[in-house]
């Protein structure tokens, strides 16, 4: 138990310091961009560090080295199922957990740009992430189980927070019209 709480006592420590740099790099990006002529300064400046303060700590704490058991499992439900056999708690954290991986990428990236403003392109990149994430445990032997259902699980939160922000979705830009 000491382990969890040392890991969200530094998760706790990393954001008090990472929301004041997130904001000033708001900030700075933006006036960058308006400076630069971009058209919407402030909404991709926002999205783009969003995805990424909203994402990287998920990352980063699934591809930290775990005392567990190495494996794969490839047959969709399979692990859901035994996950659904557990206590409350542990549904609460690998169902919920999953679903927020890529939540912040969902949601934000249509927001940022119309060439993203559809659940197939959010789905499709979210999945294709999620894979890279759960080979990448697997090959770097971490210590932790590879699932499809994780796949699935990320595949899904992204999806469902896209579906949340659907209404500040960004307009396609007629080309030629973004300065470079």
């Amino acid at each position: 138990m000491a382990q969890t709480w040392e890991l969200w006592g530094n998760v706790i420590i990393a954001g008090t310091f990472a929301l004041p740099l997130a904001l000033l790099a708001i900030l700075l990006l933006s006036r960058h961009r308006a400076r630069a002529g971009h058209p919407a300064p402030l909404r991709t400046s926002l999205a783009d560090i969003g995805i990424v303060v909203g994402t990287a700590p998920w990352i980063w704490m699934i591809l930290t080295p775990s005392n567990g058991a190495n494996g794969v499992g490839l047959v969709p439900f399979e692990d859901l199922a035994d996950v659904a056999a557990a206590s409350w708690q542990t549904v609460l954290v690998q169902v919920g957990g999953n679903l927020l991986v890529f939540a912040s990428l969902g949601a934000l990236l249509p927001v940022r740009t119309g060439a993203m403003a559809s659940i197939g392109r959010v789905a499709a990149l979210s999945a294709a992430f999620s894979v890279l994430v759960e080979l990448l445990q697997y090959v770097l032997q971490l210590g932790r189980f590879s699932s499809v259902d994780d796949v699935l699980l990320n595949t899904a939160g992204a999806v469902i927070f896209a579906l949340v922000t659907r209404r500040w979705w960004a307009v396609r830009i007629p080309a030629g019209t973004v300065p470079r």
